[in-house]
């Protein structure tokens, strides 16, 4: 890269950088209370909810985790893709509208456990700890799957140290969030979902054309593989896929009902017309954007082999597709750093959202929802903003190796979220019989599922997730909902209040 190009492109990332930040400052005036600060006072219209949710969805994962395991081991990993891209239909379709609804109805619930508090009048606020705490551990796991994104971005563009990179990444997401809260968020989201999908569509069309399509194989078997092999949605890494593979990769979508930086989207609409609106734009946005990140594993592999041959690290692919399109007429160079600026906005539009939801439950469920429940207003900003603060420095220390899979660190944080809540959000919608007991169960089970399944060695020295090679959110979604259901008919039903409010908001 010659030293022309490498300074465009950190022009444009600097400009990309400064702007999110102003967007941080302009929005910390209007955070007058906490419901300002971490939900925007329910303002939000359709187009920055639907690209706003799919922005803090996807992150560095869609850019950097999907296309690189493509890359690696070929199109039997669509089928996480096509598990997401149901999930986020099913999401949109039929839990947005009823959970704004609820959440409305339950005492206007600011956050997902203050909505379970509300919804089974937990007086003694047990759910609130429970599922705040889960909040707490996952989110900083998945934040610093941000932070690591973030790390190799800047370390295969610019050659940088990869703590350097890390810690100036983090530095910016954490001033903008600090400052702006919930709408400055959704306003940076929104403006990175756009310049994603640019990205995400015109980058590997533009590397196609210069590659040529007629040498598209070639290049695959110039890079070790055979073509039919890598492009059999059946096979993965040369042989088979199983049906274990297929069925965990679907079970990605299931996550969906159970995170909370997308629910509270839904939560912050403006009104029913807005959510119609966002209902569309969402179902578009993910539907382009997961079809051209998988295009980009499967493109990369070729494009890439007789430039780079065989990369060690395919989490990069889509970091160098952009190097080699751009950066070798520097007349284009600062395209490349509008591009590479766009990986940096999927990063930056999770991590944001995440840092945020993590602050929201250390002081508006925990501190004031149970250690100060008389905190005024500005005492819980204050609190907010430092557990901002404590979370990114956590999330930091966990990012810090630069081994760090960013596939990983997203998949375990996605189980946890998905095991723990989903199953609950969705009773707690649909089914009235559910209860406060089978609440507490449905998430501690679902949580401890997660985690046994991924870390504790039961079988041959092998933890059950190695052993069957089974996702850790499906057994923890399935035994998550037995609890609820069977814990819920066996205790005490709920009482006629909860019972009334329910019947009013499927009503409504």
């Amino acid at each position: 890269m010659s030293t022309t190009s490498l300074v465009m492109i950190m022009i444009a990332i600097a400009i990309y950088l400064l702007l999110m930040i102003f967007i941080g400052a302009s929005f910390m005036k209007k955070n007058n209370n906490s419901e300002d600060y971490f939900l925007g006072g329910r303002s939000l219209n359709g187009f920055v909810a639907a690209l706003s949710a799919g922005a803090s969805d996807m992150s560095g994962w869609m850019l950097m985790g999907l296309p690189g395991s493509i890359y690696a081991l070929g199109t039997g990993q669509v089928w996480i893709g096509i598990g997401l891209m149901l999930g986020t239909i099913a999401n949109w379709l039929f839990i947005a509208g009823p959970l704004r609804k609820y959440t409305i109805k339950a005492n206007n619930s600011l956050t997902l456990p203050e909505f379970f508090v509300n919804r089974y009048r937990d007086e003694k606020k047990i759910l609130l700890g429970t599922s705040s705490s889960v909040i707490i551990i996952f989110f900083v796991v998945y934040t610093a799957s941000a932070f690591a994104a973030g790390g190799k971005l800047f370390n295969s563009v610019f050659g940088m140290d990869y703590h350097l990179a890390l810690i100036i990444g983090a530095t910016v997401i954490l001033v903008y969030t600090f400052m702006g809260g919930f709408l400055a968020v959704c306003t940076t989201d929104f403006i990175q979902g756009l310049l994603m999908l640019t990205a995400v569509i015109f980058v590997p069309l533009i590397a196609l054309v210069n590659m040529g399509a007629g040498n598209f194989t070639a290049n695959l078997v110039a890079t070790g593989v055979d073509p039919a092999s890598f492009l059999d949605p059946f096979q993965e890494g040369g042989a088979r896929i199983s049906a274990v593979s297929i069925l965990s990769s679907f079970a990605w979508g299931l996550g969906y009902f159970g995170m909370p930086h997308i629910l509270v989207r839904f939560m912050a609409i403006k009104d029913k017309n807005e959510l119609k609106k966002s209902k569309s734009i969402a179902i578009i946005w993910v539907v382009l954007g997961l079809a051209f990140a998988c295009f980009i594993g499967v493109l990369g592999r070729a494009y890439l082999a007789s430039k780079l041959g065989v990369m060690d690290d395919s989490e990069k692919v889509f970091i160098e597709m952009i190097k080699k399109v751009f950066t070798e007429d520097s007349n284009v160079a600062l395209l490349a750093g509008l591009f590479i600026a766009a990986i940096l906005a999927a990063i930056m539009s999770t991590a944001d959202s995440q840092l945020l939801v993590a602050s929201s439950a250390v002081s508006e469920d925990l501190y004031k929802g149970i250690i100060r429940k008389d905190a005024s207003e500005s005492k819980v900003l204050t609190v907010g903003r430092s557990a901002t603060i404590a979370v990114a420095l956590i999330a930091l220390l966990i990012a810090w190796n630069p081994d760090s899979s960013v596939m990983k660190l997203v998949s375990d944080a996605w189980a946890g979220f998905g095991a723990a809540f989903g199953p609950l959000v969705l009773c707690s919608l649909f089914w009235r019989r559910t209860n406060f007991a089978g609440a507490v169960a449905g998430i501690v089970s679902g949580a401890l599922t997660v985690i046994i399944w991924d870390y504790i060695p039961l079988i041959a020295n092998q933890t059950p997730g190695d052993a069957t090679g089974l996702y850790s959110l499906l057994p923890g979604f399935i035994i998550s909902l037995v609890f609820i259901v069977i814990v819920s008919l066996i205790t005490k039903a709920p009482s006629e209040e909860i019972v009334k409010e329910f019947d009013e908001v499927k009503a409504e």
